[in-house]
């Protein structure tokens, strides 16, 4: 059987490792994932990050065959089996994003996250292929018995990691985080099921801690696009607010459920969540710019139009009456109560960590077996910074007051 090819600007030409692998990516569930951007909408800031999750899942499960390749040639045991429980793993390791991705997770699941989807899907799927994905779901929950396979997964520096930081260098023009993933997984080997690397990649490893904590705050919470996702989710707070008092509001079916069912199981929520992507939140937009409602309709417009609010980034929470002062100026001018001026003038918190030294720390090991913690080399200078809590206050209100 002729296994297909996609011609990748990152890696070159991406080969379909085996048939099965090929079956998955031709199922509705993966090829959702094509209309689904990668990074939300940080286009508004950076317009080539046009890119889909569809692009990053299939660079995720090339340098799964990377890394099997390399364990291999270190005569670690993988089997056919295994490897291509991992290849199913990177591939559907975030079929469970909606649209949007990590932008209006906190709308489609309130009390949980992208991951437990993903979860859900892979067991809906394992119907579908009877006994296909039984390994790939034990890898996936990390209850396999060898861990290594979880660590590629989902840990500091996994595939998943080490594709999109690389990815989203490339499409956004930010260069920091533009990461040698070869040679950090030519640096990889495994002792006592657990994954490790060669004492000789410490700095590369510190190199790449350190630009995935500079794309953060470079590009992921870039301040622009992160008031834009603010809104967002506060347009889709409102819509749920007006449904529960039977309002009308224009939303396809699928997101009408989600507005309407916020609580309901992940069971019950897979079906339409499969539904969905990111042209459903678009014709919502353009549905609710005419709606009646004005807090609705100028949220929709202010994202349609690109007329974002001012943010700006403090070291210290925003004190009450400059708050106060800004919403009333707002209300003045739009005639809006105190209640719904707070959807356009607000103020909170958002934060970040570069390493999470109690979180499966990296180990480094020489060719001996002697082991270290990564964070305890002489060699790495910049463990303050990569493990300190990032903590940025934020102040957002409408341009004209």
């Amino acid at each position: 059987m002729k296994l297909t090819q996609y011609n990748d600007p990152i890696y070159g030409f991406i080969t379909i490792p085996t048939p099965f692998i090929e079956q998955l990516i031709n199922h509705p569930y993966m090829q959702r994932l094509r209309r689904i951007k990668q990074m939300g909408l940080s286009f508004l800031v950076f317009p080539s990050t046009e890119h889909t999750r569809f692009q990053h899942a299939l660079g995720a499960m090339h340098l799964a065959r990377k890394a099997v390749t390399v364990l291999r040639n270190q005569s670690v045991p993988i089997s056919d089996e295994e490897a291509e429980a991992l290849f199913a793993c990177m591939l559907l390791h975030d079929v469970g994003h909606g649209p949007f991705s990590h932008a209006l997770e906190p709308v489609f699941f309130p009390n949980r996250t992208h991951e437990d989807m993903s979860t859900a899907i892979l067991h809906e799927l394992s119907e579908v292929f009877p006994g296909k994905l039984a390994l790939a779901i034990q890898m996936f929950t990390n209850t396999y018995k060898r861990p290594f396979f979880y660590q590629l997964i989902a840990s500091h520096i996994d595939l998943d990691r080490l594709d999109y930081l690389k990815r989203d260098s490339f499409y956004s023009g930010v260069t920091e985080g533009n990461i040698n993933s070869e040679r950090l997984i030519s640096m990889m080997f495994v002792r006592d099921d657990r994954l490790v690397f060669h004492k000789k990649a410490v700095y590369s490893i510190e190199k790449f801690l350190l630009a995935r904590r500079m794309m953060y705050w470079s590009l992921y919470l870039h301040k622009t696009s992160f008031i834009a996702e603010e809104l967002m989710i506060r347009f889709f707070k409102r819509a749920g607010e007006l449904i529960q008092k039977g309002k009308a509001i224009s939303l396809s079916k699928a997101l009408l459920y989600f507005m309407s069912n916020p609580d309901a199981a992940i069971a019950k929520k897979l079906p339409y969540f499969v539904a969905l992507d990111d042209v459903d939140v678009w014709t919502s937009l353009k549905e609710a710019k005419l709606n009646p409602d004005p807090v609705l309709s100028l949220l929709a417009t202010m994202l349609l139009d690109r007329r974002l609010p001012k943010i700006i980034f403090l070291d210290q929470a925003v004190d009450v009456a400059k708050l106060n002062e800004k919403k009333a100026a707002f209300m003045r001018k739009t005639k809006m109560s105190a209640e719904d001026a707070s959807y356009f003038v607000f103020t909170g918190s958002l934060h970040t960590q570069g390493y999470k030294q109690m979180e499966n720390p990296i180990q480094l090991c020489d060719e001996q077996g002697d082991c270290s913690l990564f964070d305890s080399s002489p060699d790495v200078t910049n463990i303050p910074q990569l493990t300190k809590r990032d903590i940025k206050f934020f102040f957002a209100y409408p341009k004209e007051v």
